[in-house]
């Protein structure tokens, strides 16, 4: 994620502020030019950026609802933003405990999208676009929420399924140590869940299809035998040797998803680092600079070895900081020699070749 700095004030912000903490000004983000906005209003009800002068109008559910941040060009006749554009259904929003779950889910899913947008991929409404992307956030009822209750977090068709219960971090703190799972965030799921649908979009039926297998396995084994043997046998003891996750040893759809997702988590955080100045060399003394390096963008690199080469620091960074604060690591992977070699098909695709 890039920084963003107030463009009345240039107060330091955070991805999801609305207002800036040191000036008070309003602010929006601007999809066109990927870009936190410090924002005034004009009398027609257009906003105007402060540092720029473009014309924006605030998305639907920044009015409406404060569960979003995002802007709409002026010229631009949608009601909502690029990213609640891809919303089909959302939770009833008169049971107040949704209210606030959706709003996480959505504060999510924009770091998705975010990504996304930074990778130059297809992502347009399904109502749209018969290729399209939405989301359905539904929630159980009776509230029951479970690995396999009735509402299922997935993919289909092009359309993310994500149960509200993922946002209520109780419940899926619960789930993760049910099913014995090192990592599982909200976040997490709509990458994994967003590899399921790029999956059908760039690889299921284009020539990437087979050095994919080649390299993930025989995806027309039968998805349900196998999702059943998984939950009842458990991953193969070498698992690790092989696969980023235990669920991704299930199936190659799994495997591809759960890898696709890993390759976000990579790029996004190497972009925080590397706005922050920071520079880790585990062999060396670690060296945090006041500047970013502005050679490296990890969402633009086309060297998947020098994404490797900074990654693989950072991660022992950040777990050695996690564990000074007496937390968990925060990066609970393995990088195994064919994992790497999966991440680097991933972001080969990913950059169109």
């Amino acid at each position: 994620m890039k920084l963003f700095h107030c463009g009345r004030c240039a107060n330091l912000l955070y991805f999801e502020n609305s207002r800036c903490t040191s000036c008070g000004s309003g602010l929006g983000f601007a999809p066109d030019v990927m870009d936190l906005l410090a924002i005034e209003p004009n009398d027609d009800g257009t906003w105007a950026a402060v540092a720029r002068g473009d014309l924006y109008r605030l998305c639907g559910n920044y009015q409406n609802q404060g569960a979003c941040n995002w802007l709409i060009p002026s010229p631009d006749s949608h009601t909502f933003c690029v990213a609640c554009r891809l919303n089909r259904t959302i939770p009833d929003l008169s049971i107040p405990k949704n209210n606030d779950l959706w709003r996480r889910l959505e504060k999510e899913k924009r770091r998705l999208v975010y990504s996304v947008l930074r990778l130059e991929l297809p992502c347009e409404p399904r109502n749209e676009d018969q290729y399209g992307l939405a989301f359905d956030f539904l929630a159980d009822q009776p509230a029951m929420f479970d690995e396999r209750a009735k509402v299922k977090t997935g993919h289909a068709n092009g359309v993310i399924t994500m149960n509200i219960a993922e946002a209520d971090p109780v419940e899926r703190e619960r789930m993760r140590s049910q099913m014995a799972e090192p990592y599982r965030t909200v976040l997490g799921h709509f990458r994994h869940e967003s590899g399921h649908y790029y999956w059908d979009l760039l690889v299921r039926s284009g020539p990437w299809l087979s050095p994919v297998r080649e390299v993930f396995g025989d995806d027309t084994r039968d998805y349900r035998q196998a999702m059943d043997q998984h939950y009842q046998y458990g991953p193969p003891g070498d698992w690790q040797s092989w696969y980023i996750s235990a669920y991704a040893s299930s199936h190659a759809w799994e495997d591809w998803a759960e890898t696709w997702a890993h390759y976000l988590h990579m790029v996004d955080t190497l972009e925080t680092a590397w706005q922050f100045g920071m520079r880790v060399n585990a062999r060396q003394r670690p060296v945090m600079n006041s500047e970013p390096d502005p050679a490296f963008d990890p969402y633009q690199a086309d060297d998947f070895d020098a994404l490797i080469k900074h990654w693989l620091p950072l991660t022992l960074a950040l777990n050695s900081l996690n564990r000074s604060m007496g937390h968990e690591d925060a990066y609970p992977f393995v990088l195994a020699a064919p994992v790497v070699e999966k991440l680097r098909l991933v972001h080969r695709i990913a950059h169109g070749g």
